[in-house]
This record gives C-alpha cells, sequence and structure tokens, in this order.
C-alpha cells in the first residue's frame, strides 16, 4: 500500500540566499536516496522552505522495497579447492557465512579469474525501516556555501554530523506514523539543555506569534494537508510564492497609502530584494516608515544603496518616478503598533543618512584629482603596486584602445585617458570606504559634481560594467549616450589591465575559488567585445591576444610567454562558455574553435557570426555530405608534413595533376580561395560558407575517381598538396567535421 512521506528539518534560521538553491537540492537528493534504495516512488517530490524549516513532501510511496536477487562473490577457485579437488576452509567458510550449502555454490568467469558465487534472493525490507538510512544520506549530502560543526552526529558510523545550521527538530512520518530517527550529540556538549534530537509527529509555528496557547508551541500533524494547515494558522505560510505575493500586495497597499509606489523595477538591486526578501520571513507583513525630506538632496544612488542594500527597506517614488522621502519594510510578524515599527527602522535610516550626508559634504571639498597620491596609499595586490600606479597605467591602455581599437578621434582618446586616470580615486573617499558597493558610480558622481563633461563623468560611473556576458547584462545599449565610446575604452583598459596583472602575480581562478572575480572581469571583456556594436558604435576587429599584449606592456615585466600560455587557456574557456551563453550549438562552437589559438586570434565579434552562420548550412545535405568528406581530407592530408606542404607552396606541382578529377578540384579552389579568405577576413561568415558549399561536387568526385597515395612519390606529394590546400582554406572557416558524427 502506498503511503504518505512527509518530512520537516527545523533549523535555526538560514541565510536567504541559500534558501533557493536548498529547496531544490533536498528534492533531488531525497529523490535520489530513495530510488538508491530500491523504493519506487509515484509522482515527485515537492520541496518547501522557510527561514526555520525545509520541508519535503511525497503523495505516495510504496510500503517496502521490491525483492530482489543478488549474487555474492566467494574466494577464487584456486584458493576453494586443494590438490585432491576437495573444499578448502575458504571455501566451506563463504558457504557458512551465507548459511547455504557448499553445493549451492557456482563457479563464474570474471575479470580477473574463476570465482566462487552464490545467488539468493533478498526480500525487500519495509520501508519504515529503510527510511532512517534514507534520511541520514539526505543530511549529508545536502550541499551549504559553509557548514557548522555543532556537536552532532548520526548513526552510521561517519563521524560528525555537519550542517548548514544546528537541527532543532525533525518532522518525520510515513502514513501518518513516525519514522523512529534520532541525531545524538556528542557527550561534551550533552546537558539537560543539550538533547539529543528525536524524529516526532510535531512541528513549530512563528517564532513569536500563535493563535492560542503560547508562541512556539509543539503542534501535532499528521498529513501534510494538516501540517500545511496548521502552520498557516500559526502564522507560517509554507509557500514561498505565496509569501512573495503577500509582500508584492502588501507592498503595493502602504505606498498608495502614502501616495507612491514600491520601487521594484527595473532597479536590479530592488529586483533582487524582492526575490530576497520571501526568503527572510515566515509571515511577512509591510510597515512604511519616513525619513527627513532633507537627504533628498544627497545622489539617488545613495540613497537607494542605504535604504535596499544595508537596511533591506524598498525606496518609495512619486508619480513623477523621483524618490519619496519614504520606504517599506517587510517585517516577520503581525504587529498591532506598526508605528512602533516604523519608528525604530526610521532611526536606523535616519542614523545612515546623517552618515551618508557627512561623506557627501566631506567628499565634495576635495576633487577627484587631489586623492590620486592618497591611491599610493592604496594597494591593488601586493605584487602590483598600488592603485595611483594602476590609474597611470589605465590612462595610456584607454587612450590606446580609444585611438587603435575603437578608431576614435584625438578628443575622445584625450578623454579616456582623463576618466581611466580619474576612474580609481573613489577609492581614496569616505563615501566609499562606508559604501563600498558604490565604488565606480560615486567617482562619476563627484565627477560630474566637479564638472566634468559627460564624456568622462559617465565613463567613470560605469567603468565597473559589464560583469556578465549575456546580451541582456547591463549596461543597456544607448544608456551611456554620448559617453558610449569613452566608457567603452576605459572599462575595457581597466579588466584587461586587472586580469594581465592578476595572471603575472600568480593569481589564477581554480573550480569554484576566483577570489579576485577574473572569470567576471573576462566576461565583461567578452560582452564589450562581442557587442561593442550596440554599446559603443564600432565593431572591435582586435583580437584577445592584441589586447592583451598592449596591456602587458603597461607592467613591463614578467615572463610574457610563460603567462601567455595561461591566459590563452582562460580566455579560450571563457570565449567557448560566452558563445554557449549565447545559446551557440556546442559542436558548431567545438567546429569553429577546433584550431589552436583561434579563440585569442580571431576577432571574438567574428567568431560570435561564425557561430550564428554555420547552422544554416550544416543543415543542408550537401554541405554535411562536405564536412564527412573533409573528416578524410583531415585523415589524408596529415601524411604530408608541414615542411613539405610549405616547399611545395613555394614550388607548386600543379603540373603533376592531370586527371579530370584533380584539374577540376584545383580550378574549384583557384575560383573560390580568394573570395573565401576576403570574406574570413572581412568577417562575412555567411557568404564564406556559400562558397565553401560548392567545393562538395568538386571534392566527392576526387574522391571517386582518384587514388591519392599513389606509388610515385612526387605524384602524391602533389595529390596530398592539393588536399592540403583544401584543409587549409576550410580551416579559415572552421573544422567543419566537428558537426557531423558519422565516421568515414
Amino acid at each position: 500500500m502506498d503511503r504518505e512521506l512527509l518530512l520537516e528539518i527545523g533549523v535555526e534560521e538560514l541565510p536567504a540566499s541559500w534558501m533557493p538553491a536548498l529547496t531544490s537540492e533536498l528534492a533531488a537528493r531525497l529523490e535520489a536516496r530513495l530510488t538508491e534504495a530500491g523504493l519506487p516512488k509515484k509522482g515527485t517530490v515537492e520541496a518547501f522552505s522557510t527561514p526555520r524549516r525545509l520541508t519535503a513532501c511525497l503523495g505516495e510511496l510504496v510500503d517496502r522495497q521490491d525483492d530482489r536477487d543478488d549474487t555474492v562473490m566467494g574466494p577464487p577457485v584456486s584458493a576453494a579447492f586443494d590438490a585432491d579437488g576437495h573444499p578448502t576452509n575458504a571455501a566451506l567458510g563463504f558457504a557458512r557465512k551465507l548459511g547455504a550449502d557448499f553445493d549451492a555454490l557456482k563457479q563464474v568467469d570474471t575479470p580477473k579469474g574463476r570465482y566462487l558465487s552464490y545467488e539468493r534472493r533478498i526480500r525487500g525490507r519495509a520501508t519504515v525501516d529503510v527510511l532512517p538510512e534514507v534520511l541520514a544520506k539526505v543530511l549529508r549530502d545536502l550541499p551549504f556555501p559553509t557548514q557548522m560543526h555543532w556537536d552532532a552526529a548520526l548513526e552510521d558510523d561517519k563521524g560528525e554530523l555537519l550542517f548548514g545550521r544546528p537541527i532543532r527538530w525533525l518532522l518525520f512520518l510515513y502514513g501518518g506514523r513516525v519514522v523512529p530517527f534520532t541525531i545524538a550529540r556528542q557527550a561534551l556538549a550533552s546537558s539537560p539543555r543539550v538533547q539529543d534530537i528525536s524524529s516526532g509527529a510535531v512541528t513549530y509555528g512563528h517564532r513569536f506569534l500563535a493563535t492560542s496557547g503560547r508562541a512556539g508551541r509543539a503542534i501535532k500533524v499528521r498529513t501534510f494537508d494538516e501540517y500545511r494547515k496548521k502552520l498557516t494558522e500559526n502564522f507560517v505560510i509554507l509557500s514561498r510564492i505565496d509569501r512573495r505575493d503577500r509582500i508584492m500586495r502588501d507592498l503595493e497597499a502602504q505606498a498608495r497609502k502614502i501616495g507612491g509606489r514600491a520601487m521594484l523595477q527595473p532597479h536590479p538591486m530592488a529586483e533582487a530584494l524582492l526575490e530576497e526578501a520571501p526568503d527572510l520571513v515566515e509571515f511577512p507583513a509591510v510597515v512604511a516608515g519616513a525619513f527627513s525630506a532633507e537627504f533628498l538632496t544627497l545622489p539617488e544612488e545613495v540613497l537607494i544603496t542605504t535604504l535596499i542594500h544595508h537596511q533591506h527597506f524598498f525606496p518609495v517614488v512619486g508619480s513623477n518616478g523621483r524618490l519619496m522621502p519614504a520606504f517599506l519594510a517587510v517585517t516577520n510578524t503581525q504587529s498591532t503598533n506598526d508605528r512602533a515599527i516604523a519608528t525604530n527602522c526610521e532611526r536606523v535610516v535616519t542614523a545612515r543618512l546623517r552618515d551618508a550626508r557627512f561623506f557627501w559634504d566631506a567628499d565634495r571639498k576635495v576633487g577627484l584629482e587631489a586623492r590620486l597620491e592618497r591611491l599610493e596609499t592604496l594597494l591593488v595586490h601586493k605584487k602590483l603596486g598600488s592603485y595611483r600606479q594602476k590609474a597611470d597605467r589605465l590612462a595610456g591602455l584607454a587612450a590606446w584602445i580609444a585611438t587603435e581599437v575603437l578608431r576614435q578621434p584625438e578628443n575622445i582618446a584625450r578623454d579616456a585617458a582623463r576618466a581611466a586616470r580619474l576612474a580609481k580615486a573613489d577609492l581614496a573617499t569616505d563615501m566609499v570606504r562606508e559604501f563600498t558597493e558604490l565604488q565606480g558610480t560615486m567617482g562619476g558622481i563627484y565627477a560630474r559634481d566637479a564638472g566634468e563633461p559627460e564624456t568622462v563623468w559617465r565613463a567613470i560611473y560605469s567603468h565597473y560594467l559589464p560583469t556578465a556576458v549575456e546580451a541582456e547584462a547591463p549596461p543597456a545599449t544607448g544608456a551611456l549616450g554620448a559617453a558610449a565610446a569613452t566608457w567603452a575604452a576605459v572599462s575595457l583598459a581597466d579588466k584587461l589591465d586587472s586580469v594581465v596583472g592578476l595572471f603575472l602575480a600568480g593569481e589564477r581562478p581554480t573550480g569554484s575559488r576566483d577570489p579576485f572575480g577574473l572569470r567576471r572581469s573576462a566576461h565583461g571583456i567578452l560582452r564589450l567585445l562581442l557587442d561593442s556594436e550596440t554599446l559603443a558604435g564600432v565593431r572591435i576587429r582586435h583580437s584577445i591576444e592584441a589586447l592583451v599584449t598592449q596591456a602587458w606592456q603597461g607592467y613591463g615585466e614578467g615572463d610574457f610567454a610563460t603567462v601567455w600560455k595561461d591566459l590563452n587557456t582562460f580566455f579560450a574557456e571563457r570565449v567557448q562558455h560566452a558563445l554557449e551563453t549565447r545559446r551557440g550549438d556546442r559542436r558548431q562552437i567545438r567546429a569553429v574553435l577546433a584550431i589552436p589559438d583561434r579563440a585569442v586570434r580571431t576577432p571574438v565579434a567574428d567568431l560570435a557570426d561564425n557561430v550564428r552562420a554555420l547552422p544554416e548550412f550544416s543543415r543542408s545535405e550537401p554541405f554535411r555530405q562536405l564536412a564527412t568528406a573533409f573528416k578524410r581530407v583531415r585523415n589524408i592530408a596529415r601524411e604530408l608534413t608541414a615542411e613539405e606542404f610549405a616547399a611545395l607552396q613555394q614550388s607548386p606541382p600543379d603540373a603533376l595533376l592531370t586527371e579530370p578529377a584533380e584539374r577540376a578540384l584545383e580550378d574549384e579552389l583557384g575560383r573560390r580561395e580568394a573570395a573565401i579568405r576576403a570574406a574570413v577576413a572581412a568577417g562575412k561568415y555567411r557568404d564564406a560558407y556559400a562558397e565553401a558549399a560548392q567545393f562538395e561536387p568538386s571534392v566527392a568526385r576526387f574522391f571517386n575517381d582518384v587514388f591519392v597515395m599513389a606509388d610515385d612519390k612526387a605524384l602524391r606529394h602533389a595529390r596530398l598538396w592539393l588536399l592540403r590546400r583544401l584543409e587549409h582554406l576550410i580551416l579559415g572557416l572552421g573544422d567543419i567535421s566537428e558537426i557531423v558524427t558519422t565516421e568515414t
């Protein structure tokens, strides 16, 4: 008979940022462990979470494991019998251990030789007896960004149980009955107030609220429906979606009362807070607060950062779209005195805004230019010197990018150098020391306040962007206006200098470890290279190798060849990731990037165009036949070494090619080679593929009519030289053999 499985892990408050991933992981790990234990499920595991609980429910689960056949391997036959063919003690002991007659044992062949074996029928265990083992594995499976030692252990002989937060209770029911399970507390921690945690049929409501009795009392349940209902009665909304909907309704209602609307979108910080808020509370409510209108003279960015980032409050905007002197706070309680809660929130906000106003007034008395000397005291990295040195490098690199890469006039290059020189100066301001997330942004605001031209202050304001490779990642197209080119130059210079310098300093991202954000910087570089035409109005035709080489000049030390090897690999991986992120087909990306160093020696925008153009042709049968034949071309062409091919290029052996099929292929090469190379050089890959597709008939005829590996060495080399020419030409597009899976 199928029965319902209900699990709740009650914990001390979990960080909100962990909750979405943990919820899905709980469902996935429980499903996997049930399957592994031979407990087939019907339907899927539903998972829920609040800051104090992780819950999973499965509507139907079989009441016992299926019976199964099991083969137990014994000793090798060579050790199972003596010289007279009688069973040895090892063989008899094996049978005795299994409670089987020796005659029931069989001999089986294995990769290691012939062994004794015994086949037995194992009766499935009752589900209630298996579930404790399943839960023990799930508790150890759950991944946490950090884990705590809390002096707990399980009866699985694996030592201490680490967990994201200490577990306080376990609700573990199967068919409405408690599944026995205990988390033991270690001897040093055990006391009358620190006891073992045993599973039960009780849960707990809101920590402070209750409909009857006392807050935090135990609530007995038997089914998931009853569990959910009683939690709701005790001020716990189990569904994250329901909590989010309630928050949005209350935000809108409270904002209307004060004549505004909550800032929810499109501001990224507000959107992030709206996603985080449901994981901060079990029973959300919203209260409105206010601050003095005099603080509205502060930059809007400071106000928003103070309210959202530091206090987790939502700003309020009026009908004109401007900030109002008000905010909305999401609380975890149902208060009968909203005014008292709002007053406490207002005190905290006012104190923070007073600090911000003091920093704002003090910082403006000292210009950004005057702060450059202070940058001497701030280290980028112990091996890379100060931010003042970085500012000097950025000024030269940004001017070069503006002139040589973006092809801008001298005045734009001059503004790019100016913006780059001042870009890090705000790190020496009081505001950024207190509100570190405003670095760059405050530099732009202070530059604007000091009268710097728009091309300069906007470039400083946004120079940390972009930080992601997606086409939708900020900044939006057109957001920078007249400063687009100067911003692109400064942003690209900053990221190139950081990546090159940190690789020089020996820093490498490994696995999930990337403390200096090198992948983020690389993704920003690639976003700029991929979308420069829409972001800055100019298509960048410089390769990563050319840009990195120029950035290296700012350091003028170290073994570039050694570091470049690692940078080459790093950027090649990032380029592949970028193209895949933009929904490129992996097989076609592999074809485009198959040639060594292509990812770093070809303009990135050209690579993206190549990947976009290839699908149209890869679907046509003639092109697929050419791709299949190209595998054969590559395999055979290897018989001619690079040195031999270079020599034949100096003195072409075309006079030896007299067969009609040979002449036809050579004529086809002569007609199309220049056009294909010109199209590739211009980044017009659709035209190049259209030309390449025309080779299929002549290549097919060549292989049908010509025996390449002729006995005559000169003739053989002439034919191989012809195939090498074709190979080199097609590889200028990519290894098209990667788009087909059939073997030749």
